[in-house]
């Protein structure tokens, strides 16, 4: 497609000039010359374009000078193809000594890959050999450090088998978590009890719960019966007081009409008294005849106020009647819950005391239990105290028996020195027949025996002093051993101490921590070691340990 589109646009010049020139100018822009050649390619183009305007013989020239142009550029293009050929041999020769190069770089390369692989490989065999010697060793060492560790164990375990201290320690610690056991024992009791108390509390609650309601409701049923009682005297006093309305009102009508009848009387009366006066004005009897009136009147009132306190005191009556029916309603009330509360009482105080009792029994053979078992712990600590006492006295016997025995020895060894020395005397005198030899020659000889006896003498006495020495020896061997033991023994005190010490703080007898051992403890165990030192567990209960 690109090559026809170019073809196409070579069409489009006029004669062979322009086409040539439009081919250059087509290569141009693919790129296919240099800036020189576009500049040559721009000043034809310049050229064609301003000859269609120039006469024959400029033509003429014009076609010369393109045609020199063309010898020059195709001799440039020929140059320019010379170079590239030139460069590109130049650059083949470059890389061809370069690959020359690089593959001698990487011979050597390998070369020296293959001399650090070998120096690396000799280095590691090396380092293998030397690390195997290395395990070798530390296995040798584990193996001497583990059979170390076994033999001071089997020693340890053996020393505390047969430790008297260790084993009084043991005792201890085991009656000390009798202790703790007991004491645990007696707490879960003592929260059982409290327990129980709270279920006796919760149902006596329960209990007076139910009597509260109880009471309760029967308060609903007397205040109801006390309002319709307080109704019914209300009634009954709006009755009363009905009538005594009613009857005021009667007895106001009665004063009216006693008013209008005495208003009557007294009109009448006046004129009476008129007329009377008329005719009695002499007469005297007028002022009783007022005074028996107003005694009249008086007595009226009196009969009255008698009817109405008479009254008054029949509601009161009837008042007190109701208010002591009440009362004594209550008062049955109460006493019927006073009895309730006393046989409640009575029943309460009957289990408390059976409970009491039961946890009495449970308590004596609590103590009964572990009383045996203390028994147990100390019979058992009395038969290890004799056991040990008679150890000791065997071992002062046996130590008494050896003394006499070495004093014995010693004796009998100076004896048998002496006897030696006399045997060998008589015994040289007998052999060389002193008697019959000179006084010179027997003084010589006697001399002579006398060393060779200083000499056997003076060896038996080196033997004897080696024996001192091997039993010296011995016995700093056997010191040094009991050392061990005693430090192995006091480690391993240490050790129990410090295991179960904390767990029985409070519990452990006295007299089980030596001087210097609460320095082994931290602060707070100091302090509540000092704070809670048993009181209640004396070390009688121990045994003289």
């Amino acid at each position: 497609r690109q090559h026809g589109a170019q073809q196409t646009k070579l069409q489009g010049f006029a004669n062979r000039e322009e086409q040539k020139a439009g081919f250059y100018l087509i290569y141009t822009k693919n790129n296919c010359f240099d800036t020189n050649t576009a500049v040559t390619f721009t000043a034809v183009m310049t050229s064609m374009s301003q000859r269609r305007n120039m006469t024959q013989s400029q033509q003429q020239r014009m076609i010369l000078e393109n045609r020199r142009q063309e010898l020059n550029y195709e001799d440039r293009v020929k140059h320019i193809n010379q170079e590239r050929h030139l460069r590109a041999h130049v650059q083949s020769e470059d890389r061809q000594e370069k690959k020359r190069y690089m593959r001698k770089m990487q011979e050597e390369q390998h070369e020296k890959h293959i001399e650090d692989s070998l120096i690396q490989a000799e280095r590691e065999k090396t380092m293998r050999k030397k690390q195997l010697e290395q395990e070798e060793r530390m296995a040798e060492e584990l193996a001497r450090i583990n059979y170390e560790k076994t033999k001071d164990e089997k020693l340890r375990q053996q020393i505390k088998e047969n430790s008297l201290e260790l084993r009084e320690l043991e005792l201890k610690l085991k009656a000390a978590y009798l202790n703790r056991a007991r004491a645990a024992q007696i707490a879960e009791k003592e929260a059982l009890k409290c327990e129980a108390m709270k279920v006796e509390a919760d149902l006596y609650r329960e209990q007076q719960k139910d009597r509260e309601r109880v009471l309760a409701e029967q308060e609903k049923v007397d205040q109801k019966r006390y309002e319709e009682m307080v109704r019914y005297n209300w009634e009954l006093n709006q009755q009363l007081a009905e009538k005594e309305r009613e009857r005021m009102e009667a007895y106001k009508e009665f004063l009216k009409e006693k008013l209008m009848i005495d208003e009557i009387v007294r009109k009448i009366y006046e004129e009476d008294q008129k007329e009377q006066q008329l005719r009695l004005e002499k007469v005297t009897a007028t002022q009783r005849y007022i005074e028996e009136f107003q005694q009249q009147q008086a007595e009226w009132r009196r009969m009255e106020r008698e009817r109405m306190e008479e009254e008054n005191r029949r509601i009161m009556e009837y008042a007190t009647y109701q208010q002591q029916r009440e009362e004594d309603k209550m008062a049955k009330v109460k006493g019927r819950e006073e009895d309730k509360q006393i046989l409640y009482k009575m029943l309460s105080e009957k289990m408390e005391a059976e409970r009491q009792k039961r946890e009495e029994m449970e308590r004596v053979r609590e103590e009964l239990s572990l009383e045996e078992q203390a028994e147990a712990v100390r019979q058992k600590q009395i038969e290890e105290m004799e056991k040990r006492i008679r150890q000791r006295m065997e071992m002062q016997k046996t130590h008494q028996e050896q003394m006499a025995f070495k004093e014995m020895r010693k004796q009998a060894e100076k004896e048998e020195e002496e006897t030696f020395r006399q045997t060998m005397m008589a015994k040289f005198a007998e052999d060389d027949r002193i008697e019959q030899m000179n006084a010179q020659k027997r003084r010589m000889k006697q001399q002579e025996h006398r060393r060779e006896v200083e000499k056997l003498l003076a060896d038996r006495r080196q033997q004897l002093l080696a024996d001192k020495e091997r039993e010296a020896e011995e016995k700093a061997l056997e010191q040094k051993r009991e050392a061990v033991n005693r430090q192995i023994i006091e480690e391993e005190r240490q050790k129990l101490l410090k295991h179960h010490a904390t767990k029985l703080l409070g519990y452990l007898p006295k007299g089980i921590f030596r001087e210097g051992d609460l320095d082994h403890f931290d602060e707070d165990f100091k302090r509540n070691f000092q704070r809670r030192e048993p009181e209640e567990f004396p070390e009688d209960d121990w045994g003289d340990v």
